[in-house]
């Protein structure tokens, strides 16, 4: 048995959310390391920009992940397309309110992103992978799918499903020779975030420094983490054998078990 760690470069990656965000810096780390990224998104300036980046042989491609018939569609886009990895991190944060203030749309719509999503586009790729008995998928959590987040119920609840979607799966097709892993970011540095530590001082009264620097607080470096952590994180998870069914924590220490 070889322990050599595996050659990713060559390789063709599919990242979803690809335009921005996490997504864009996973694409240009990912690019970075001679893999081929195919950027998908529902924003094709976003996705463009993201294709001037990279520099290389990228290809983009417009999809709302929440819907069977856009993903139906993108497949046919990519045909062709010898896909072996496949990064499921469109999502989005949903409302930031109590339970019992939300609107059942909203609900509705952060599940049909971050889970149906993460679904269909497994549904959707997986029988290249398998027929080749070779792919990984990483699904992008979230430390919130793991720790209570008051006020954060939706997204919450989706990205604890993203995490047992994952390891069910990897139980599926990991004998057929694809891993499939989740990472679970803590807060990551960036507007999403700043708009939460700006609602929750609106809501508690207090500056949006002080509202930061309780939550940061609660991780042992004292800090959140950022974009190009969690690319680099993304990648080594392609360079480690045997990892399937795993759950990766990069939260700089947001949570410890």
């Amino acid at each position: 048995m070889s322990d050599k760690i595996p050659i990713i470069a060559g390789r063709t990656a599919l990242i979803t959310g690809a335009g921005n965000g996490l997504g864009r810096a996973i694409a240009l780390e990912f690019a970075s390391r001679g893999i081929r990224v195919i950027l998908v998104g529902r924003n094709i300036d976003k996705l463009s920009s993201v294709q001037d980046e990279i520099k290389s042989n990228a290809r983009i491609a417009v999809c709302d992940v929440s819907s069977s018939t856009s993903v139906e569609a993108l497949v046919r886009e990519l045909e062709g397309e010898d896909i072996s990895i496949l990064v499921n991190n469109a999502g989005i944060p949903g409302p930031v309110a109590n339970l019992v203030d939300l609107e059942v749309d909203d609900w509705d719509e952060v599940f049909a992103v971050n889970v149906r999503g993460v679904f269909l586009m497994c549904k959707a790729f997986l029988p290249h992978m398998i027929e080749r008995q070779k792919g990984d998928i990483i699904n992008l959590a979230s430390v919130t799918g793991k720790r209570p987040l008051a006020r954060r119920t939706p997204y919450s609840s989706s990205k604890m499903a993203v995490i047992g979607l994952t390891v069910t799966l990897a139980h599926e097709v990991g004998p057929l020779g694809v891993a499939v892993n989740s990472l679970s970011p803590g807060p990551v540095e960036g507007p999403r975030m700043a708009r939460n530590f700006a609602l929750e001082a609106e809501r508690t009264g207090t500056s949006i420094e002080q509202a930061e620097k309780e939550f940061v607080g609660r991780s042992a470096l004292k800090r959140m983490v950022t974009e190009a952590e969690v690319a680099l994180a993304a990648a080594a998870m392609l360079e480690m054998p045997g990892l399937c069914g795993a759950d990766i924590d990069l939260s700089a220490g947001m949570i410890a078990r």
